[in-house]
């Protein structure tokens, strides 16, 4: 059975930018593509998610992951 790839949300909105987002997905590309990780999991850049306070907000298996960091993100992994 063929398995399939897990999706990560980034939050793009201008909040989420401020708090850096675009350093965070790059993070987040350079984790994924490891040997670890490889092929298992794809971003997704969305617009604002409304968790403007605490940018920026990765979305991982239905779980909202606030200030993220790539450090935040290997822990649920």
């Amino acid at each position: 059975m063929a398995t399939y790839r897990r999706f990560i949300f980034v939050c793009n909105g201008s909040d989420c930018k401020k708090g850096g987002c675009k350093k965070l997905q790059k993070d987040i590309k350079e984790l994924i593509r490891s040997e670890d990780y490889k092929g298992k999991f794809k971003i997704i850049k969305t617009k604002c998610m409304d968790f403007c306070k605490s940018a920026p907000v990765i979305v991982l298996n239905n779980e909202v992951l606030k200030r993220g960091s790539v450090e935040l993100l290997k822990e649920k992994l």
